[in-house]
């Protein structure tokens, strides 16, 4: 190891080449305050720099797991001692934008929220946000296919991607970064690394599609009275807004009255004893939006498919209703110790699923929290559950088996959006059939036959 970063001072400088302290003074990720423990944290600044660094571990023996934001939920960025942790935050430019073509040329290690912001400044607008867009980086994001709140009308980061530059592991570059919508040569072959979590290659550069800026968002908490409710009002809005419907947040009773009781900051914006509260949000490209917007809501009300609602009157009352939504770091610290989920199935399918699972837990833990929200337009719930002050290894095996063995029988996944990595590994099969893991893991081989990047990630 130490020939290897001797080699890598040589290559970047002793600044670029962090070790000891440097390294355990980085906590594992956003969720997890543990110390990092790579091997040394190496932070090129250029694609051909990632690409030497590559040559060099690879004829060391050393594997390289790629670092992004550093805000996945699923173990999936975590060095071992013998490892080199590569960190793309020195890769964070902004290359260049095409305002008429409305695509932007971005380096790996760009945070979310900055690229927003220039978007922003363009009269243009970038759909893919997260809770966590001051910290995760676009390179990350496409690693992981990340998604977010406006799913629902613009897809997950996958739909954003018209190219990218990737470093192999024989350290060769591949880059295809032609701002395209229409590019039918052949195979996509970015759409491999997408969502590929590193172990495929290391994402450098993106070229990304950006949409037309709102004049302006409606937003509106609403109350419902059931989870019928719920998928009605979630199809007379689409229809009635007329594919505008950017958001669809759902909050089960629970989620938002410990987040108002936890959090003192917040201030509930409704009674707290409704079952489900839904968070909408439509994109407007002018006034009259605003009214179809108001009507929609009105006649729902008249329908009873709404029960109570509290419509947001300016920017800052829109950012009080979205940061309940948003804090959770209320539930990581308020819930600690947690297990985190982010499961996907048919919406359907998801009252039983979510009633069935929290009997469950409370028939083995009756003093359990079972906290639930999610993307429920998309698909997409998120579930925080604490059993007590204590939690071992064996019950979290429990707890995990409860949450993800049900989503087999209705099709569900095991990860809508934050991927694999470690820790959903041995549970893969209740989303995967034998065949598609085992192709999975031939691409594997073939793009990284000697497993040095983020080996062990996704499956052994």
């Amino acid at each position: 190891m130490q020939t290897l970063l001797n080699q890598l001072i040589e290559l970047l400088g002793a600044r670029q080449v962090l070790t000891g302290a440097d390294v355990s003074a980085r906590p594992i990720s956003w969720f997890d305050p543990a110390p990092m423990r790579a091997g040394a944290i190496v932070r090129p600044g250029s694609t051909e720099e990632v690409a030497a660094v590559v040559k060099l571990c690879c004829a060391a023996g050393i594997s390289i797991v790629p670092l992004g934001g550093m805000t996945g939920f699923v173990e999936g960025a975590v060095p071992s001692a013998e490892q080199i942790g590569l960190s793309l935050e020195r890769l964070n430019q902004i290359e260049a934008i095409n305002v008429d073509n409305r695509t932007v040329i971005v380096q790996a290690g760009v945070p979310l929220q900055a690229l927003q912001a220039f978007a922003e400044s363009n009269d243009l607008h970038y759909p893919v946000d997260l809770g966590a867009r001051g910290s995760c980086t676009l390179g990350g994001m496409a690693a992981t296919n990340a998604g977010g709140n406006e799913v629902l009308r613009y897809g997950m980061s996958r739909e954003q991607i018209l190219g990218l530059e990737v470093v192999l592991a024989t350290g060769e570059i591949v880059s295809n970064l032609r701002p395209l919508l229409k590019n039918n040569t052949g195979y996509d072959l970015k759409q491999l690394f997408i969502g590929s979590e590193g172990t495929l290659g290391i994402i450098t550069r993106l070229s990304l599609r950006l949409r037309a800026q709102h004049s302006s968002y409606s937003t509106a908490l609403v109350a419902v009275p059931d989870f019928q409710s719920l998928t009605a009002l979630l199809r007379n809005l689409d229809a009635q807004l007329g594919g505008r419907l950017s958001a669809f947040e759902v909050m089960w009773q629970e989620h938002l009255r410990f987040v108002i009781d936890q959090e003192q900051t917040h201030k509930a914006p409704l009674s707290l004893d409704y079952p489900y509260y839904v968070l909408i949000q439509a994109a407007n490209y002018h006034d009259l939006e605003k009214d179809i917007f108001l009507s929609a809501l009105e006649t729902l009300l008249e329908q009873e498919l709404i029960i109570d609602a509290v419509i947001a009157s300016s920017m800052a009352q829109q950012q009080a209703l979205w940061a309940i939504r948003d804090d959770i770091e209320c539930l990581t610290t308020g819930l600690a110790p947690y297990i985190g989920y982010d499961v996907s199935l048919p919406i359907d399918a998801m009252e039983a699923y979510v009633d069935n699972l929290t009997e469950a837990i409370r028939a083995h833990w009756p003093e359990a929290k079972v906290i639930v929200f999610g993307h429920l337009g998309d698909g997409n719930l998120h579930l925080f559950i604490h059993i007590g002050p204590d939690l071992s290894d064996r019950q979290r095996s429990t707890i995990n088996e409860l949450v993800y063995q049900p989503l087999a029988s209705c099709q569900g996944s095991v990860s809508a959006e934050h991927g694999i990595g470690f820790q959903k590994k041995a549970y893969l099969q209740y989303s995967r059939t034998p065949l598609e893991i085992d192709l999975m893991r031939q691409l594997k081989k073939t793009f990284d036959p000697d497993n040095l990047f983020n080996p062990g990630a996704i499956f052994d």
